[in-house]
């Protein structure tokens, strides 16, 4: 007898995890490790919504059950967040809180999918998405893009894809792990293309503040709002406020989608931390002036990564448009000879390079786009900097 369920034995785990972890296991063993693995920023939680926290925990209504949907001032604050940040209007009744925006997604998928529904998802990809459409009984139908494309899809490659079964499309921007950000015009059409086919968007816009330069975050169902009811929007506080850790995310969907999602997580985890729901609605009720520091501090190392990885030789890195993400071509660099060792694809590439220069990277494998890396460049400049001065160092020889 198999000791566990094939639908759990089936999940890869996830590799941008794993990249961190062995990262971090190295450094305690005493190695000087660099990583650009992890995806959260380096900043600490600001100091008001810390204060915040304290202050719930001295409450004692903090220390019992709450809805399992979320705490309604919380679902208040999320519903006029997302006017204010991207012209979407919603009530608080269709906004379900969630225990980070990872539960959200795999809460969204739930919600819409039987098993044989078609998801749409464009590569590269965040790890955890595929995985969570197949929990949930879909099958997910993988559109690959390039650097050529500015990692965009197109309308054409959406009519190839499209079967009798589709029924969800995954849309990200800005992208993880592109660093890509969709533009409004696209955004829209895709959009439009969506409600055409009667295919449900799953929309995730968890970067929504972390654009660069000329490039803007744009709301799907803002710019089509006959689609907002088939429509799933998911976000959360973890990286716009630096609270990877707080773990508060949100769905925001009709009303008969947020309720049976809700009668679904009353029954998986009940309701979201309290103390941390209380840091998320000041965070999403408070000023952006910490957000706007931390952008700017991620332009200024988005510029630094940029220009130093399109230094490289047989590297070439499109300007990261927005998340905290370089997305560099790394082909250049496989089947020749790196310090003695050749790497026939960037899963090798990236143990070599963890091995001898103690520097971490994802392997574009992990998103379903090998040839690429993902170099996050949420953490110090002067780590950054040198993280790739090793990088160079090595694969230059």
């Amino acid at each position: 007898m198999k000791r566990t369920s094939e639908r759990l034995a089936a999940i890869a785990p996830s590799a941008t995890l794993a990249v961190d972890a062995k990262a971090k296991a190295l450094q305690a063993a005493g190695e000087n490790v660099i990583g650009f693995g992890a995806g959260e920023p380096d900043f600490p939680t600001p100091a008001h919504i810390v204060e915040a926290a304290v202050e719930a925990c001295r409450d004692p209504k903090n220390h019992r059950y709450t809805p399992a949907g979320g705490l309604p001032e919380l679902k208040a604050a999320i519903a006029a967040k997302t006017l204010r940040d991207s012209g979407f209007e919603c009530a608080p009744s269709q906004v379900l809180v969630t225990n980070g925006g990872k539960h959200a997604v795999y809460t969204a998928f739930a919600a819409l999918c039987d098993p044989g529904d078609e998801v749409i998802c464009p590569a590269p990809y965040w790890t955890t998405y595929p995985e969570a459409i197949t929990l949930a009984g879909g099958v997910p139908v993988v559109i690959d893009t390039d650097a050529a494309s500015g990692f965009q899809v197109t309308i054409e490659q959406l009519d190839a894809a499209y079967t009798e079964r589709t029924k969800v499309l995954l849309f990200v921007s800005p992208d993880n792990p592109s660093g890509s950000v969709c533009p409004p015009d696209m955004v829209r059409a895709i959009g439009e293309w969506a409600l055409d086919h009667g295919v449900w968007v799953i929309t995730d816009e968890i970067y929504e503040h972390l654009t660069y330069g000329d490039n803007v975050f744009a709301s799907m169902p803002t710019l089509v709002p006959e689609l907002a009811n088939q429509c799933i929007i998911v976000n959360g506080v973890a990286k716009t406020y630096a609270m990877t850790g707080w773990r508060v995310g949100w769905m925001i969907g009709p009303d008969d989608v947020v309720k049976a999602s809700t009668n679904f997580q009353s029954h998986a985890t009940s309701n979201v931390a309290n103390v941390s729901q209380r840091a998320a609605l000041a965070a999403v009720s408070g000023s952006l002036d910490d957000v706007v520091m931390m952008r700017s501090a991620f332009a200024r190392r988005a510029q630094t990564m940029w220009t130093m990885l399109n230094a490289i030789d047989g590297v070439g890195c499109l300007e990261p448009q927005g998340a905290f993400y370089a997305y560099p071509d790394l082909t250049g660099l496989l089947n020749r000879p790196i310090d003695g060792v050749t790497a026939t694809n960037t899963l090798e590439l990236a143990d070599l390079v963890l091995d001898k220069a103690k520097v971490a990277f994802v392997p574009g494998e992990a998103f379903g786009l090998g040839g690429y890396g993902r170099f996050s460049f949420a953490l110090g400049d002067e780590n950054l900097v040198e993280g790739i001065e090793r990088f160079a160092a090595l694969v230059n020889g």
